[in-house]
């Protein structure tokens, strides 16, 4: 096996794991049978020797070795074909591809794919294809591209064919049209194809067309090797599904969900609905509506995220699913009407059927390709049947299907286009990473077919109450105080009833003035030499700066402003505008921590902690068969012994991992291999322990790797704290509340605690931002101490700190509740329930926190600032007769303390 050509392809292409696991099955097919890339092979033999390795394979059923790599929708198949070219080039010289597609979608889509400079190049990060990238020929374009195959230009030729063009050729016995005399080529294609002693046949969607009369013409190609991808391995039958007999990968849509590849689908229901109540003309109306419900919900959600985040907003629509043609126009006449939601949907719905031709169905197409933009105006697709494979949109958030199925059927059917992620990632919040499937009438019966202990895939439940006009939401920005002040501008809507401070400055001229004089007095945070912390701006020589910045600023187009009758005091201006900087802010380093000289690092010897891991042998051959997709999945009792000892199969597991050098840790990995099966023989035989690291080596490796990366050091000559700037503005806020609520003033008590997620409070004296949104009523009690005993404070929006913590292998950000600074010191303060105060999570936030506190103190005190404090405060102590120096005494954590 080519590790290294392994290790390079996965890396530059950045392969998530599953796909990783399918190049590395291809890798070992290839390794363990050194005769797989010879024409002259025994296909059979080749066939016995696989069975050993890939229990699932069974036969390859063609007469070249073909074999099925089953990776759920939305994990990335086409970056793995990528990602098996560009290996089997690199390692074994192979020149030769035929790709096949299964409709005319996904033969555009592939050849945009395989493109260079596109969106979503498969080849982009390998360097051996940067300057000389593959040959792209087509089925549209082979008989002219076809003749310089091969040639000095490109050593790779990638051939794209849509099987389904091929199909419509064959048909009364006829020979396809790449089987015809070509007069440029002088003989077929499909024979020159066919003399080529290194193609490799790649198959996408390969359950579309397994026995289609166009693949039994290309099998006539003999290629070295057959590469199939499905999500779904299994043909149907009138026996029912029949699957796939040449699996070698096997990664399902639960297994896909567990992972966070997918969105997280969730059944949709309404409080105590009684379908027998309603007539069928009403279930779908009400469905429908709540659709649009939890459709304008989720858009403010994506809004609110990409605020927050600094990230592209994402335009959320809703598919319907209608039971024919007929139905499809009555649904879109319905959601134009003004009885629907007084009409605000006209012009935002496109029906996707057969019923139209011409101009017609081109703007269709067009408007259902360019559904993700942004700028496009369509929220609702009503489709009947015709959205299949390729069609792969990451923006589909609400499914509202309307034709008759049964539970699991209804799932299958609804959840495969609205799976893809649209920032390629779970975010961690449920709106984001959810796919609503509104079923009120089929709520239980898909609750159950999900529940069912032998079916792996598993919904969330969303329980609506009734429509009422105070649930609906809607996203806002609130800005700080001082950008209020000088009517600064912001991303995003502005919630109107936090803008009551009156203008300090008066008129255009005086505005635009100070609003140059506050960018100027932003870009001295990134000069701490010259201006240590926000208390600087008040220095006359930096004044005198800026009021020249500011000059010149206001001769570019604003000469009217300069030659008024009453010409501006600039220097004025810039004074004002730097007081107001000064009150309306707290000090925030930019505190970066450095390591100088020589650096290195690697893993601490441990002891692994493998309480609780009781994996046991199988006694006899296990078939786990999914209901949902009827893939199969095997446990083998029976192992024939891969490795020459038993701790190899950990030591290969774990140099998999990116960050896992096999020549840097062999002792250490070596020793953690020896743990796991000395640990094993405690409970287990030899043989047993052979079967469970045979099954188990991916899920015990990915244990060990988890407690590696808690025993991971780094160290340098030196450590220096470099401070890239003295303060930072404040960021503005973007929260998700209750639409048309006025704000709450802060000493409010709830009734319903359970809304305050929902509501703005104000009516504060001290804190930087007019408005603030709270967690839970703790936090706006807290806020009540602090407006009593605090100069000012805030509750920081995401971004403001760069504080980040370690959590595992991964380094989140950490956002604290609260900043308040007093006469004497500045506070970082988090308050949490006494369950929490523990969590391994909860501290390592907290030592984060505190050395940041500790290195921000000592540059500030330096330069004549206050210290940074860090309190832990348990939630049943925050009470009006504490104050806030009592919660420091009691709760600082810290050196900052001593």
């Amino acid at each position: 096996m080519n590790q290294k050509a392994l290790q390079h392809v996965a890396g530059r292409l950045s392969l998530r794991a599953p796909q990783r696991e399918s190049l590395q099955a291809l890798a070992t097919a290839i390794a363990a049978t050194p005769d797989m890339l010879n024409p002259k092979r025994d296909v059979p033999m080749l066939l016995e020797t696989l069975k050993s390795e890939f229990p699932k394979l069974t036969d390859f059923e063609r007469e070249f070795p073909s074999l099925c790599f089953a990776l759920a929708t939305g994990v990335g198949k086409t970056r793995l074909m990528g990602a098996f070219i560009s290996y089997l080039h690199l390692a074994h010289g192979i020149n030769n591809f035929f790709v096949l597609a299964p409709n005319l979608t996904i033969y555009n889509k592939l050849i945009a794919d395989f493109t260079p400079n596109t969106p979503k190049y498969v080849f982009k990060g390998i360097a051996e294809f940067a300057v000389n990238s593959p040959m792209i020929i087509t089925g549209d374009d082979y008989e002219v591209k076809g003749r310089h195959a091969g040639s000095l230009f490109s050593s790779v030729s990638i051939n794209i064919f849509n099987i389904s063009k091929i199909n419509s050729e064959v048909r009364g016995g006829k020979s396809p049209r790449i089987k015809r005399l070509s007069e440029y080529l002088g003989d077929s294609y499909f024979n020159y194809l066919a003399q080529l002693p290194d193609l490799v046949l790649l198959m996408d969607e390969s359950h579309r067309y397994r026995a289609d009369a166009g693949v039994r013409a290309l099998n006539e190609l003999r290629p070295l090797l057959g590469l199939e991808l499905t999500a779904t391995p299994f043909t149907e039958s009138n026996k029912g599904p029949v699957p796939f007999k040449n699996v070698v990968v096997d990664y399902p849509l639960a297994k896909a969900m567990d992972d966070g590849f997918v969105k997280e689908p969730a059944v949709v229901t309404q409080r105590n609905f009684d379908v027998t109540q309603h007539s069928k003309e009403e279930v779908e109306r009400i469905k429908l509506m709540d659709g649009i419900r939890l459709h304008e919900a989720t858009k403010v959600e994506l809004l609110t995220y990409a605020h927050e985040n600094a990230v592209v907003v994402v335009k959320p629509f809703m598919l319907v699913i209608a039971r024919d043609t007929t139905h499809a126009g009555q649904l879109l006449a319905l959601m134009e009407s003004a009885a629907f939601f007084e009409g605000r949907y006209q012009g935002k719905i496109i029906q996707v059927d057969s019923s139209k031709s011409g101009a017609a169905e081109e703007e269709m197409i067009s408007r259902l390709l360019a559904v993700e933009s942004h700028d496009e105006p369509t929220e609702v697709v009503i489709h009947v049947n015709m959205l299949k494979e390729g069609w792969d949109v990451t923006n589909l958030y609400t499914i509202v299907p309307l034709r008759a199925a049964n539970a699991r059927t209804l799932i299958e059917q609804s959840i495969g286009r609205g799976l893809r992620l649209p920032y390629g990632k779970r975010t961690g919040v449920i709106a984001v990473d959810r796919l609503n499937i509104v079923a009120h009438d089929r709520f239980q019966e898909i609750v159950d077919e999900a529940n069912n202990p032998d079916n792996p895939l598993r919904l969330q439940q969303v329980i609506l109450d009734a429509p009422a006009d105070t649930e609906k939401t809607e996203s806002v920005t609130v800005v700080a105080n001082l950008d209020g002040l000088i009517g600064g501008k912001t991303d995003g809507p502005v919630y109107p009833a936090v803008d009551n401070n009156p203008p300090v400055f008066n008129g255009i001229a005086e505005t635009t003035a100070a609003q140059y004089a506050i960018a100027a007095f932003n870009k001295l945070q990134h000069s701490p030499k010259t201006v240590a912390t926000s208390k600087d701006l008040l220095n006359a020589d930096v004044q005198q700066s800026v009021v020249q910045a500011v000059t010149e600023q206001l001769s570019l187009g604003q000469q009217s402003l300069l030659t008024a009758e009453e010409p501006l005091d600039v220097a004025a201006i810039v004074a004002k505008a730097a007081a107001l900087m000064v009150n309306q802010t707290i000090d925030i380093p930019r505190v970066i921590v450095v390591p100088k000289g020589q650096v290195s690092s690697g893993y601490k010897p441990f002891t692994l902690n493998l309480d609780g891991l009781n994996l046991q042998p199988s006694e006899r051959d296990i078939l786990i068969q999914s209901l949902q997709t009827n893939q199969q999945a095997f446990i083998v009792a029976h192992v024939e012994l891969s490795e020459a000892k038993p701790e190899n199969y950990i030591v290969h597991a774990l140099i998999d991992y990116d960050d896992i050098s096999y020549d840097d840790h062999a002792d250490l990995i070596y020793d953690l291999a020896t743990q796991v099966v000395q640990y094993l023989n405690g409970y287990l035989s030899t043989d047993e322990v052979n079967n469970v690291l045979a099954n188990h080596r991916q899920l015990i490796a990915k244990t060990v790797h988890t407690q590696m990366a808690e025993h991971f050091w780094e160290q340098a000559d030196t450590y220096e704290v470099e401070v890239r700037s003295g303060f930072t503005p404040l960021r503005p806020c973007a929260y998700t509340i209750a639409a048309g609520q006025a704000i709450s003033h802060y000493r409010e008590t709830l009734n319903d605690k359970s809304k305050i997620k929902q509501l703005l409070f104000g009516g504060f004296s001290k804190c930087l931002y007019p408005a603030q949104k709270f967690d839970s009523d703790t936090e706006r009690r807290f806020a009540v101490i602090l407006e009593r005993d605090a100069e000012k404070w805030f509750k920081p929006a995401k971004g403001q700190f760069k504080i980040y913590y370690k959590d595992g292998a991964e380094q989140p950000e950490y956002v604290p509740d609260f900043v308040a600074e007093t006469a004497g010191y500045v506070v970082m303060a988090e308050t949490k329930s006494q369950a929490e105060l523990h969590d391994a999570k909860v501290q390592a936030k907290a030592d984060a926190a505190v050395k940041w506190c500790e290195n921000a103190s000592a540059y500030l005190l330096k330069h004549g600032g206050k210290a940074w404090k860090y309190v832990l405060i348990p939630h049943d102590e925050v009470k009006e007769n504490l104050q806030l120096g009592d919660y420091v005494q009691r709760f600082g954590r810290g050196n900052v303390f001593r």
